[in-house]
């Protein structure tokens, strides 16, 4: 199998139980998580070497953070440590009519301060196969805008495929929206496989096609094979990734995706979902798709089991997608009837 290295935050996670509201709970559930550190945690378990790049405080909340990654076959020895706090966020989770909602409190965690040199990169990037990091980490903070572009010229210096997810979030993009997307968009320079569409290319790179509206338009727009095209050959992508989900309600969304390629635009099946918990669907897919990349799969076999591992995430609490890469594939080539297995 293939060695991946993924750089982001991980978090604490505490949702009150169930679908409790913020004030009705009596205490929280716990658990860690981040959109990197998910997909590394996903890789793992699909049997890759997964080597995650963060920064931790060197205390025990620290430890415990890293102590969740290490029981799924992380590989954690990279990860530097110090800094004042580790970020933590708080999800109610939604049910039918109400959403869930999020609330961050992440700021001066010990992954704003992480600079490029407590990062050995010749020895990280050393027989690597591929490198991920998301749009979240470098908006976090000057720090980590250096941090990523570095680890992605490094990665690129040493022959390792590159992959970005844009991961746009509103509540990281509330000022210098110019400057971020300026960054974001020299940071494209470096980049083979990206997750995500036009809307999400004009959120977060300051994309722009004359004449259409992509981030207040029609949705539909954004992608269709001719707009996805338009951003891959405009960043020079070897693929453009972007999931498909229609929201019936907070409880109930099919989800599908669709691959842009130089052999055109491929759309995957499509699941109805009951769902547990939302949160790391989008990792969960994004992990799924590089498995199939890196396995040597057909553009179009990688995206299915992107939706598949994405699907089978949305039935488990938490933000880690505990699957394996044959409970995935028997999604892929059953009814998604959720038969009990005897």
């Amino acid at each position: 199998m293939a060695k991946v290295v993924t750089l982001g935050e991980i978090m604490l996670r505490l949702s009150p139980p169930g679908n409790q509201r913020f004030g009705q709970a009596q205490l929280f559930d716990v658990c860690y998580g981040g959109a990197e550190a998910n997909v590394a945690a996903s890789l793992a378990q699909f049997g890759h070497q997964a080597v995650f790049l963060s920064k931790l405080p060197d205390h025990p909340l620290g430890d415990a953070a890293i102590g969740q990654l290490q029981k799924v076959g992380v590989d954690c020895s990279q990860i530097a440590r110090g800094g004042k706090r580790l970020g933590i966020y708080f999800l109610e989770n939604g049910a039918s009519v109400r959403p869930s909602s999020v609330i961050y409190d992440r700021q001066d965690s010990a992954i704003t301060e992480a600079k490029a040199e407590e990062f050995n990169f010749e020895s990280v990037f050393k027989n690597a196969d591929l490198f991920h990091v998301s749009g979240i980490t470098p908006v976090l903070s000057k720090d980590t805008s250096l941090l990523t572009l570095e680890a992605l010229k490094k990665a690129k210096k040493y022959g390792v495929t590159t992959s970005f997810d844009l991961n746009y979030r509103a509540r990281l993009w509330t000022e210098d929206i110019e400057g971020k997307q300026k960054s974001l968009a020299e940071m494209m320079k470096y980049v083979d496989i990206c997750f995500g569409n036009a809307r999400d290319a004009a959120k977060c790179l300051g994309y722009s096609v004359p004449g259409v509206d992509l981030i207040d338009g029609d949705y539909s727009i954004c992608v269709n094979e001719e707009n996805m095209k338009k951003v891959l050959e405009k960043y020079q992508l070897k693929c453009l990734i972007t999931t498909l989900r229609k929201s019936i309600s907070a409880s109930d969304n099919t989800l599908s995706a669709a691959v842009c390629s130089e052999e055109g635009l491929y759309t995957g099946s499509s699941y109805p979902l009951h769902i547990v918990d939302r949160v790391g669907g989008g990792d969960s897919f994004a992990a799924g798709f590089l498995h199939g990349y890196l396995s040597k799969m057909s553009i179009s076999d990688a995206l299915e089991f992107a939706i598949a591992a994405s699907a089978i995430k949305h039935t488990m609490p938490g933000d880690i997608n505990y699957t394996t890469e044959k409970e995935v594939l028997a999604l892929m080539n059953s009814d998604g009837s959720g038969r009990v297995q005897r």
